[in-house]
């Protein structure tokens, strides 16, 4: 029905143009040319008129106006154009009418067998449009729809229409009005409204209620949300939406944003008052600013008053909230950061307590221009306060330079050489059993030297490109340098894979370094076709001269020889993708760690596999995991389409964990979809649920949506 409103600005447009042939009096305001063109243009003594007559065609910029025949009566200060009126949009729309007259001061005018094809392929037709007092555009009997062949329906009704006895458009009031409207699908009625209005297409932007949601809830009962708009103007505004539940009363929920120059906001808070009395609430507050050419600010704020409120409510289904507060700055190579962290952790085994706030953290990273012998320097340095409040309280400063020297030899081979010295100084205060717990002040002193090398290859045929490239590290450094009263807060999990299998400190944090000296060798080897396709394969291991306990069993580095780790990629084309990420035991060669995607079919009919399997490391938070999911994609014909997903975990006491089945209609102005699902998810006083959503799109007119949980 919102492209009904199309209709009142081409007829403006209409009146606009036409005014062009009162020839004499009449000059258009605007600065574009007008061409104008006809078989014949004469003066009627008769009949008091100017006549055009034959082809008459009026140009100005991209617009163009048609007609067999135009005149205009100077006494009666009327303009009348028949035959094959059409007017020729620059956004492609085209009108086209039996014939348009108006007053030559534009306030009055009717227009007869109207009919409009925008530019998206729909189309309006009406009986007439008729205009009164210089601000009211009346459309009679208007028929809408932007289905063509929907469902094989050519020559047949559309798929869908909306019917209209009448459409009023008030351009003092900036409005526009719908009596009698009605929808239809497959020529039977399925919806009516006597009455119906909205803003014209001249405001961007206005306050007033958005679409009433409707749904449901095993927890909540029966749900209805009324959002209601405040426009504040072109670049604020808020929305407001209560949401009414027969299980839980009431929630209120308001999100405010706000677009400025060197500034953006957007701030969301719910509120619940639920059926035990409580008072629920959530604030999700996003804020960035541009200071200056260099530097940046921002806020994240991110937090709950209770942990299951955001899954109960179906507002997001989190493990935690981070909320953050930073200050960034570029300038060249430069880089440095000012940044806090806030976590709040919402399962059930989290505890508050132990959960560390950082206030604050700062980064700089420098990084100089290449000498004339090509070597550069990095310097890092890191300050970072984290707390706890039921244990202990870590202060630290790291600084870490770099010195590097790349060479390329004749033969092509890559050899770079490296120096490197990490410096590290600890407080830690506040443990809870000072005699057992570290605390006090400590520090590190690492340093490290290394080089790389890597011999790449290519072999270049008619039809695929390959690359072999074998590459080798040696790092010299002193063993351990990882005392016990440095307590590690950001290294705690670990993996070792092909990605981080050449990195000189394989831990993800600071807290922990990689002592000792060790070599890293590995081979990869790729196959490009010419027409897109392509294969490749790696595999790589580290051997340390000298074991180090700082690795935890079943991180593949505990022992002298690493786990092999590779990966392994064939796509010959679009109808197949496969991906193989392992870890080999490097005593039995047995996986560690296994992943496997594969994608494969036709678009029509295409299935995706994933695996995953891993052994919990010692110390990690992190249970093993085995776990199949899986989903098949049918596209039955041009309209009709299927899918179904599951995710299986395969451990002892596992079993599904989610279902999901749905089917879809489309064409070019209708969407159906039902899906069908079941989450076997349980979070205290959660449980499993199962879902019936029904989702129907009028293209061009919005979503209905039902849902039953």
């Amino acid at each position: 029905m919102f492209k009904l409103v199309k209709f009142v600005t081409y007829t403006a447009l209409l009146v606009y143009l036409s005014s062009y042939w009162a020839v004499a009096k009449e000059i258009s305001s605007s600065n574009s040319p007008i061409l104008f063109s006809a078989e014949t243009l004469t003066y009627n003594d008769k009949k008091n008129r100017v006549e055009a007559l034959g082809n008459v065609e009026i140009t100005q910029g991209k617009r163009i106006l048609m007609a067999d025949s135009v005149f205009y009566e100077e006494q009666r200060n009327l303009v009348t154009a028949e035959g094959n009126v059409t007017l020729l949009e620059p956004s492609g729309d085209v009108l086209f009418a039996k014939s348009m007259q108006l007053s030559g001061d534009l306030k009055e005018g009717v227009i007869r067998d109207l009919q409009i094809r925008f530019a998206d392929n729909s189309r309006l037709a009406a009986k007439g449009a008729t205009r009164k007092f210089g601000n009211e555009t009346a459309i009679n009997y208007a028929v809408y729809s932007p289905c063509n062949d929907c469902g094989n329906r050519r020559g047949k009704e559309p798929f869908w229409q909306i019917k209209a006895k009448k459409v009023v458009h008030d351009q003092k009031e900036k409005k526009i009005k719908y009596r009698d409207a009605k929808l239809e699908v497959l020529g039977v009625p399925v919806a009516y409204t006597p009455y119906f209005s909205h803003p014209d297409p001249t405001v961007k932007r206005k306050s007033g209620f958005l679409a009433p949601k409707f749904g449901g809830s095993s927890t909540l009962g029966s749900v209805v949300s009324l959002p209601y708009f405040i426009d504040f103007g072109p670049n604020k505004d808020l929305t407001v939406t209560p949401t009414a539940t027969s299980k839980e009363r009431l929630q209120l929920s308001t999100e405010y944003r706000s677009l400025q120059n060197n500034s953006r906001l957007d701030n969301k808070i719910f509120v619940a008052y639920d059926s035990n009395d409580q008072f629920l609430g959530y604030v999700d507050s996003h804020y960035r600013r541009d200071i200056n050419d260099i530097w940046r600010a921002g806020v994240d704020i991110k937090r709950t008053s209770d942990d299951t409120y955001l899954r109960r409510y179906k507002i997001n289904t989190s493990k935690s909230l981070n909320s953050r507060i930073f200050a960034e700055g570029f300038k060249g190579r430069d880089y440095a950061k000012i940044d806090s962290y806030f976590t709040q952790g919402l399962q059930e085994t989290d505890k508050q307590g132990d959960i560390p706030f950082v206030l604050p953290m700062i980064d700089y990273n420098y990084q100089s221009e290449p000498e004339s012998s090509g070597s550069t320097t990095k310097i890092n340095f890191n300050a970072l306060a984290l707390t706890k409040t039921q244990d202990t309280d870590t202060r630290r400063l790291s600084l870490d330079s770099h010195w590097t020297y790349p060479t390329l030899s004749k033969s092509g081979q890559l050899i770079d050489f490296n120096l490197a010295l990490r410096s590290d100084l600890y407080h830690i205060t506040k443990a809870r059993d000072p005699d057992s717990t570290p605390h006090g002040i400590t520090g590190r002193l690492h340093p490290k030297a290394y080089a790389n090398w890597s011999y790449p290859l290519t072999k270049v045929s008619s039809k695929v490109t390959q690359l072999l490239e074998p590459k080798a590290s040696i790092i010299i450094s002193p063993n351990g340098g990882n005392p016990s009263k440095i307590k590690n807060e950001d290294s705690i999990d670990f993996e070792l894979d092909e990605i981080n299998l050449f990195n000189t400190n394989r831990f993800a944090g600071l807290d922990r370094v990689e002592g000792g000296s060790r070599i890293t060798y590995g081979l990869k080897w790729g196959a490009f076709g010419n027409g897109g396709g392509q294969s490749s394969i790696s595999l790589g291991q580290s051997y340390r001269f000298r074991a180090d306990d700082t690795f935890a069993k079943n991180s593949g580095l505990e022992d002298n020889f690493s786990d092999l780790v590779g990966s392994l990629n064939i796509f010959p084309g679009d109808h197949l993708n496969f991906n193989y990420r392992t870890r080999l035991s490097h005593e039995d060669l047995s996986p560690n760690r296994s992943e496997i995607l594969l994608t494969v079919g036709p678009p029509s009919t295409k299935l995706t596999a994933n695996y995953i399997f891993f052994d919990r490391q010692e110390n990690s938070e992190f249970a093993s995991r085995e776990e199949f999911s899986g989903s098949i994609f049918t596209k039955w014909d041009r309209l009709w389409r299927s899918s179904f997903s599951t995710i299986y975990d395969l451990n002892d006491d596992g079993g599904v964990r989610s279902l999901a089945f749905d089917t879809a209609f489309e064409c070019e102005c209708f969407t159906f979809k039902t899906i069908l699902k079941r989450d076997f998810f349980s979070d205290r006083e959660l449980e499993p649920s199962d879902s019936i959503m029904l989702q129907l799109n009028f293209k061009t007119l919005g979503d209905v949506q039902a849902a039953l949980f």
